[in-house]
C-alpha cells in the first residue's frame, strides 16, 4: 500500500498553494514581494481554503506574511497595512496563537516611522480586548514602545490602563498592575497618581503585603512632594 502523506502536511502545502496562486497575479514582474504584500483573503474564504484546519493555515499564513522581508530590509519599506491585515486574519482563524502580537509589539513596532508604529499598537490593543487575561504581556510591551519611542504618555496610559482593569484580578504582576502608576509619575500628574493609588487600596485590587506597603509608600511621597510644592 503506498503510503500516505500526513493530513497536517497536506493542508500546509494546500494553503500555501492557495494563497500562492491567489497572490501570484498581484505581484509586478521581478519586484519584491515584499513591496506588494496584498490586502490578505477575507476570513470566509480563508475558512474554506483550511478545510476544516484552521490553525495549520494560520501557521502557513504567518511564515507567509513575515516571510515577506529579508533580514536587512528596512522596516519603512514595508506596507503596515497589508501585514496589519494578514495578522487580523491570523488571529481570527487560531485566537490562541500568539505570533502575531509578539511580532507586532516587538518586531514591527521597531519601525522609525510613528504611523507604521501607530497602525502595530492599534493592532495589539484592538485584539487584547478579546482575551486581555493572554494577550495583556503584547499589550504592556505595546505602551513601553507608545511612552518611550512615540513619546505618547497619554496613549500609554490609556494602554496600561486598560491592562489593568480589564484583565481577571490575579492574574498581574505586580509590576503590570502598577504601570499606569509609574506613568502617571512620569508625567507628572501626582493628583491622577493619588487618585488611583487610592482606588487601588480601596478596592482590593491588591493583596500582597508588600505591594501594599510599596503603594502606601508612594502615596505618602507624593502628598509629601505635593506639600513642598505648595506649601
Amino acid at each position: 500500500m503506498a503510503s500516505r502523506v500526513p493530513l497536517p502536511v497536506t493542508l500546509l502545502l494546500l494553503g500555501a498553494l492557495a494563497l500562492q496562486v491567489s497572490y501570484q497575479a498581484t505581484r509586478a514582474p521581478r519586484q519584491r514581494a515584499l513591496a506588494t504584500l496584498a490586502q490578505a483573503p477575507p476570513l470566509d474564504v480563508l475558512r474554506l481554503a483550511g478545510l476544516g484546519e484552521p490553525v495549520a493555515l494560520a501557521k502557513a499564513m504567518t511564515l507567509h506574511a513575515q516571510g515577506q522581508d529579508a533580514a536587512d530590509t528596512p522596516l519603512n519599506s514595508i506596507d503596515y497595512a497589508a501585514l496589519r491585515s494578514w495578522f487580523e486574519r491570523i488571529v481570527d482563524l487560531d485566537p490562541r496563537g500568539q505570533a502575531p502580537l509578539l511580532a507586532a509589539s516587538q518586531v514591527y513596532a521597531a519601525s522609525t516611522d510613528p504611523a507604521r508604529m501607530r497602525i502595530m499598537l492599534d493592532f495589539v490593543y484592538r485584539r487584547f480586548g478579546e482575551d486581555p487575561d493572554r494577550r495583556w504581556p503584547w499589550l504592556a510591551h505595546a505602551a513601553l514602545v507608545a511612552r518611550h519611542r512615540l513619546h505618547d504618555a497619554a496613549l500609554a496610559r490609556h494602554y496600561a490602563h486598560a491592562i489593568r482593569t480589564r484583565t481577571t484580578p490575579g492574574v498581574l504582576p505586580a509590576w503590570a498592575r502598577q504601570m499606569e502608576l509609574f506613568i502617571l509619575d512620569d508625567m507628572g500628574e501626582d493628583d491622577s497618581a493619588k487618585a488611583l493609588i487610592g482606588a487601588m487600596l480601596s478596592t482590593g485590587q491588591v493583596s500582597d503585603p508588600r505591594e501594599l506597603a510599596l503603594l502606601e509608600r508612594r502615596l505618602h511621597d507624593i502628598s509629601a512632594r505635593q506639600r513642598q510644592a505648595h506649601p
